[in-house]
């Protein structure tokens, strides 16, 4: 089998296990997808392409006109460019190198301005900051969008945004005022991590466990509780306490019941080499199957340009 038969056979896989394996989890922004099939280099690749290659909008410079609380300039900017945003990245263009001014093709502009006072309704013998002072915590919340250009027209409001507005940046005391403009851009969490747009992405093998020999009585539940809830069910059966496997697939392989001298030998525990269970965690950017398509979309694209690079020298 030549390269390039090896790639498509690869691609037809990638599309199968996509196609036909996926379950998605009751959870908003998690999502598990089951694959099937030979090797696992499709996934590690997938992975590595989560992680790495899918772009996102992330903070990449930081205009401070004024910042007068306890974090310096260099870390609040730091903070700030790791703060996920709500903004679909297939709708702006990569920034030119050695561009200074952003256009609304491919800068998203966030403004930042609070100033912290005391507040006059405050108990006399309270001591709680809460109480005491005005916006002495800098929230996500604060972060204004400007539009660029056009973009007022194109992105309805409340579109562009941080994802979650709970995420503390500062805090503050009277007197104390943040005042910058941050500057957001296209990129790929291979040039830095803050553009990757998953918390976590992996995969592990199917569990495979087998009881050995019949489990009963008192036995049954200690096996029960060697395992994670849901893995090992105990039954009714002829006035009998009986374990039986319900779904290995919650197991999480502690292997705590190696441990249990009784019924070690009672219990074999193995992988199924060739179903994977793909987890994806995505930070909100985008929903974790649109994370899932486009890693494929970029691998996918990745596998032609490289067989049509080998065309180019075969002909030459």
């Amino acid at each position: 089998m030549n390269l390039k038969q090896a790639l498509d056979e690869k691609e037809h896989l990638i599309r199968d296990v996509w196609a036909k394996g996926r379950e998605i989890a009751p959870y908003l922004w998690r999502l598990e997808f089951v694959g099937i099939g030979r090797g696992s280099i499709g996934f590690l690749l997938i992975s590595d392409f989560f992680l790495g290659q899918v772009p996102t909008m992330a903070v990449e410079k930081v205009l401070v006109y004024n910042n007068t609380s306890i974090v310096q300039d260099e870390i609040l900017a730091h903070r700030l460019g790791l703060i996920p945003i709500h903004a679909d990245p297939r709708l702006f263009e990569y920034r030119n190198q050695g561009d200074e001014e952003g256009t609304e093709i491919d800068t998203l502009q966030f403004r930042l301005q609070v100033r912290c006072t005391r507040n006059p309704h405050a108990a006399k013998d309270s001591s709680d900051p809460n109480e005491l002072y005005m916006n002495h915590k800098v929230y996500t919340r604060h972060m204004t969008w400007i539009p660029l250009g056009n973009q007022a027209d194109l992105f309805p409001e409340g579109t562009i945004r941080p994802v979650h507005d709970d995420i503390l940046i500062a805090q503050l005391r009277p007197g104390q005022e943040i005042d910058l403009l941050m500057h957001c851009v296209k990129g790929i969490g291979k040039d830095h991590a803050k553009f990757s747009p998953v918390a976590t992405a992996s995969y592990r093998l199917l569990p495979d466990i087998t009881l050995l020999e019949p489990v009963e009585g008192e036995a049954a539940e200690e096996l029960s509780r060697c395992f994670s809830p849901g893995v090992v069910e105990v039954q009714e059966v002829q006035g009998k306490k009986v374990a039986r496997v319900a779904n290995p697939r919650l197991d999480t392989f502690s292997r705590e019941i190696f441990r249990n001298e009784k019924l070690k030998k009672a219990v074999r525990l193995a992988r199924v080499r060739d179903h994977y269970i793909f987890s994806v965690e995505s930070t909100g950017v985008l929903p974790p199957d649109v994370l899932v398509s486009e890693a494929i979309k970029v691998l996918m694209g990745k596998c032609r340009r490289f067989l049509d690079e080998l065309d180019a020298v075969q002909m030459d």
